[in-house]
């Protein structure tokens, strides 16, 4: 089960830092950083295909291509305590190598798709920081300093959720909540 490492309320929204699996949580909506095609492979992609069904990726790829600065929704499968998955892609093709600008794109994207879509919970693992190989530190900044940047400007989000699977990925998140959402 994941575990809660902090929460902090900004312009009332629970901004909150978890350690675990991302498919395991209770949030309307988690994020998948997906690539183009929408081809669920490896990584965070993987893991939600593998535990909510193909049915999410064939889903997905009806919407494909999916440029980056561009999210999709779709249903969550076989997830029981998750009703949506964004894909919001992070690189062009499966397994690429990604940048800091791509995930700002892609985080940015996934935020303006909950809202587009009235989602008030939104969770997001470490965007790009998996094969994509964007540092921790990196893709904790930029992910916070977009999700401020959306709440400033007006949300339906009521959550925000970043879950790193490992705790040093947890810990870049609390690190930058702190310094960011003050």
């Amino acid at each position: 089960m994941p575990e809660k490492i902090m929460a902090r309320e900004y312009k009332g929204v629970s901004v909150e830092v978890w350690q675990g699996d991302i498919t395991e949580l209770g949030v309307e909506a988690i994020v998948n950083p997906a690539n183009s095609q929408m081809l669920m492979g490896g990584g965070v992609a993987g893991a939600i295909r593998r535990k909510g069904g193909e049915e999410i990726e064939k889903e997905a790829v009806k919407h494909a291509p999916v440029p980056i600065g561009r999210a999709i929704v779709t249903h969550a499968g076989k997830l029981p305590k998750i009703k949506y998955v964004i894909h919001a892609p992070t690189m062009e093709r499966p397994a690429m190598s990604t940048n800091t600008e791509k995930v700002r794109l892609a985080t940015r994207a996934a935020l303006d798709c909950a809202k587009d879509n009235n989602i008030t919970e939104i969770a997001f693992p470490g965007m790009g920081t998996g094969v994509g190989g964007v540092p921790y530190e990196d893709a904790a900044r930029v992910m916070c300093e977009e999700a401020k940047s959306h709440i400033d400007e007006g949300t339906t989000l009521k959550r925000v959720v970043l879950i790193g699977f490992n705790k040093e990925l947890a810990e870049a998140f609390r690190k930058h909540v702190e310094n960011v959402f003050k």
